[in-house]
C-alpha cells in the first residue's frame, strides 16, 4: 500500500479526506493518506499533495517521494523552495479552468455592455447609450496556458476580436496569437480590456507597466484573475487618475488579504474581488490527483509538471 501525504490546512483535510479516498479508489489506488505536520518515517511516504498555505516548507526527509502535487494552479511560493528536488506538478483540473472562464467572460462583458452605468443609476434620467458588439472591440488576454487558452476560446465565441499573448508561440484557432517583446507591443496596441493570467515569474512582474499602458486604447479595462505583480500598482493607478484606464477590475493582490489602508479600495474606478476569480474544487481535483498517482504507480508520465527553469 502507498503512503500519501496530505500537507494541506486541516480545513482542506475535511474537504478531501472522503472525496479523495472514493477518487484513488476509482482508479484503482490503494493508499494510506495521511493529514499531518510531522509523519512518521518520512523516508516512506510516496507522494506529498501539497497546499503552499501549508506550514511544511522541509521537503529534504520525504527522500522516496514520486511527485508533490501542488493543490493549486500558482506554483511560484513553492517551485523555487531549494529543498524541493522532486517533480513537481500543478494543478490544472477542469472545475478550477470553467470557473476561471465564468469569471474572465462575467466581468469582460459587464465592461463591455456598460453595465455599471445602468446598475449604479440612480438620477431617474432615461439616457440610452447603445453598447458597442462585441466584433468592434479587442480583447487580449496575456497568458495562454490552460486558463488563458480556455478564456480566450470562450471570448472568441461570443465574437470578440481575441489577441493572445504568450512567452512561447502558440497557435489557437480564432485567436490572434503573438509571442515574444515585439508581439507583446503588437498584441497590446489599441486593445479595448486586457486580461492577465500570466504565471508570476521573474520576467513577468510589472509586465503590465507604464509603458505598455500607453499602447491601449484610451479608456481600456483591466482585468486581473492572474496575480498581483503582474501589473505596476502605480502606473495602474495613474492611468485610472488620467483617464487612461477606465476601470480595473482586480481579484489578486501583492498583499492578500489586501489591507484597509490600500488605495484600491477606495478608488472609484476600482473593483476589488477577494481572490475568487477561481479556486481548485475538492471534487474535480480530487479526480486529477488520483489520476496523477495512478500514473505514478502505472510508470507513466506525470501531468502538468512545472518546468524550474521557467517557474511554471
Amino acid at each position: 500500500m502507498i503512503r500519501i501525504l496530505f500537507s494541506a490546512p486541516k480545513t482542506d483535510w475535511d474537504d478531501y479526506r472522503d472525496i479523495l479516498a472514493d477518487a484513488l479508489q476509482a482508479v484503482g489506488v490503494k493508499a494510506d493518506v495521511e493529514h499531518t505536520l510531522t509523519p512518521s518515517s518520512p523516508e516512506t511516504i510516496d507522494y506529498i499533495v501539497y497546499a503552499p498555505s501549508s506550514k511544511m516548507r522541509d521537503f529534504s526527509p520525504f527522500r522516496s517521494v514520486k511527485l508533490v502535487q501542488n493543490l493549486w494552479a500558482g506554483v511560484e511560493d513553492v517551485a523555487t523552495n531549494d529543498t524541493l528536488t522532486h517533480p513537481l506538478a500543478r494543478m490544472v483540473d477542469s472545475g478550477l479552468t470553467d470557473g476561471m472562464v465564468e469569471w474572465c467572460v462575467g466581468h469582460v462583458m459587464r465592461h463591455h455592455l456598460g453595465l455599471d452605468r445602468d446598475i449604479n443609476r440612480t438620477d431617474r434620467v432615461w439616457a440610452p447609450v447603445i453598447p458597442p458588439l462585441a466584433t468592434d472591440q479587442t480583447v487580449v488576454v496575456l497568458g495562454l496556458g490552460a486558463l488563458g487558452a480556455a478564456v480566450a476560446n470562450a471570448l472568441s465565441s461570443l465574437k470578440f476580436h481575441v489577441r493572445g499573448w504568450s512567452r512561447s508561440e502558440k497557435h489557437i484557432a480564432g485567436v490572434e496569437c503573438h509571442s515574444g517583446e515585439n508581439g507583446l507591443t503588437q498584441a497590446l496596441h489599441g486593445a479595448d480590456i486586457v486580461v492577465l493570467l500570466l504565471p508570476q515569474t521573474p520576467a513577468t512582474g510589472n509586465i503590465l507597466n507604464a509603458n505598455r499602458i500607453a499602447l491601449l486604447a484610451d479608456g481600456a479595462v483591466l482585468i486581473n484573475p492572474g496575480r498581483g505583480p503582474l501589473i505596476d500598482d502605480r502606473a495602474v493607478l495613474a492611468a485610472l487618475d488620467s483617464e487612461k484606464l477606465s476601470h480595473a477590475t482586480l481579484d489578486v493582490f501583492r498583499v492578500e488579504p489586501l489591507p484597509q489602508n490600500d488605495p484600491y479600495w477606495t478608488h472609484p474606478k476600482v473593483t476589488v474581488t477577494p481572490h475568487v476569480a477561481s479556486a481548485t474544487r475538492p471534487a474535480s481535483a480530487a479526480r486529477v490527483i488520483a489520476e496523477n498517482i495512478r500514473r505514478g504507480e502505472a510508470g507513466q508520465p506525470f501531468l502538468h509538471l512545472v518546468d524550474r527553469a521557467q517557474g511554471y
